[in-house]
């Protein structure tokens, strides 16, 4: 592959990335204004959030297939461009019929964006025969930076939601259009042992059965509950980080604001950072260290009486998980050439799910013990994570060398 159409290709991708991000995050500036404008409830819109978490993920389950075998140049635009239009009617919504409707069409087209553009990624970094995941990911986060930022400067000019997310909308379906023709073209899998090749102990079809429906290796499960336990954890920090500062430590709100900032921004500069670590160490010692850190992070923060060493295991938590999900999504799309769209969806997909879970688990758990316990159960999937890394491994007999890296 040329090195100029690698490094575009890589570049497209940067863009999607930072356009899901934004997307997803200018949704969420505006939640509060679409739910005064449906008329609904927080309990309501808790309720209706659960249809975005189905639209995305009945969106991966369908992308995935589609990637492997359309090309993620075709399904990442499409995906981008269903994700960019939908994206403005939650904004139109005036009531909770409407606003159902319009989050599950913004699931579905988020869930088709991920799981593709993920699956692009896995390609781009095969081409570049080194570590560069966790930066596409690092680029998600400031994308949502970008909204958090946009969104609060059009709010205080008094543009409305419809406004607001309609300008988005557009400018969306530009950029989708714009970076399409820099993604990379579908290339002829090598003959890998897939599914096709597997036999029924390996969790494949058997020998010679072309035809018959494909298995997910148990390989792929394994790293799809493992996404579920780590996004779980992520989302434990996005949901509760600020309560637990201000309910167990009694820190004003401005300063409980600080835990979740914390814990974001070590999660980013971790993603940006994560690619040269692993390029070092490997994807193995990525998870098992990272894990371990988040864990002890979380239990300091979980223990700590002062709110600066709370701070502190909040950002180690942060910088601990930051590069793990991206090596299990990239490790899902590098086990099988011909089925990266379909791997990749089975571990974003449980993974999503494990995100939404976080919230649900915890809140009832706090009717038992105290919030900063109940932190305790992601740290023993942290703890899990730590013991399965080994998982990891390719399981393939060849191996990359440092002369094939590519430097571009």
């Amino acid at each position: 592959m040329e090195p100029t159409t690698l490094r575009a290709g890589r570049l497209a991708t940067f863009a999607y990335f930072a356009l899901n991000g934004f997307l997803m995050g200018m949704w969420i500036v505006h939640i509060p204004a679409v739910e005064d404008r449906a008329g609904i409830s927080h309990a309501v819109l808790g309720w209706l959030l659960l249809l975005l978490g189905a639209g995305a993920f009945v969106g991966m389950q369908v992308a995935g297939p589609l990637t492997d075998r359309l090309g993620a140049r075709v399904v990442v635009p499409v995906g981008a461009a269903l994700c960019s239009a939908a994206v403005v009617l939650p904004g139109l919504a005036t009531n909770v019929w409407a606003l159902g409707a319009a989050l599950l069409a913004l699931g579905l087209g988020n869930g088709c964006l991920d799981v593709s553009m993920n699956a692009h990624a896995v390609q781009v970094e095969r081409g570049y025969r080194r570590p560069v995941m966790s930066a596409f990911h690092a680029t998600f986060s400031l994308g949502g930076v970008l909204a958090a930022l946009v969104g609060a400067r059009t709010l205080s000019w008094g543009w409305s939601p419809a406004v607001t997310l309609g300008g988005v909308a557009l400018l969306g379906l530009v950029a989708a259009a714009l970076a399409a023709s820099a993604l990379l073209r579908p290339e002829p899998a090598a003959r890998t042992k897939t599914a096709r090749d597997a036999t029924p102990d390996e969790g494949g079809a058997p020998l010679g059965g072309g035809r018959a429906r494909r298995r997910t290796p148990r390989r792929i499960w394994a790293l799809a509950v493992l996404a579920f336990m780590l996004m779980l954890c992520e989302g434990v920090a996005n949901d509760w980080s600020v309560l637990h500062l201000r309910d167990v430590l009694d820190a004003p709100a401005a300063t409980s604001a600080l835990a979740y900032g914390a814990f974001s921004t070590a999660m980013t500069v971790g993603r940006l950072l994560a690619d040269r670590v692993a390029a070092r160490v490997g994807p193995v010692a990525i998870l098992r260290y990272g894990a371990t850190l988040a864990a002890a992070g979380l239990t300091v923060a979980a223990l700590s009486p002062w709110t600066p060493s709370a701070l502190l295991g909040w950002t180690l938590f942060g910088a601990g998980l930051s590069g793990c999900i991206p090596q299990l999504f990239s490790a899902a799309g590098h086990a099988e050439e011909d089925a990266a769209g379909v791997n990749v969806s089975r571990v974003a997909g449980l993974g999503y799910l494990g995100m939404l879970a976080g919230p649900t688990v915890i809140g009832p758990l706090t009717h038992l013990v105290p919030l900063n316990l109940t932190f305790f159960l992601p740290v023993a999937f942290c703890v899990v994570a730590v013991c399965a890394a080994g998982i990891l491994r390719d399981p393939r007999p060849e191996q990359r060398t440092p002369e094939s890296v590519v430097r571009v």
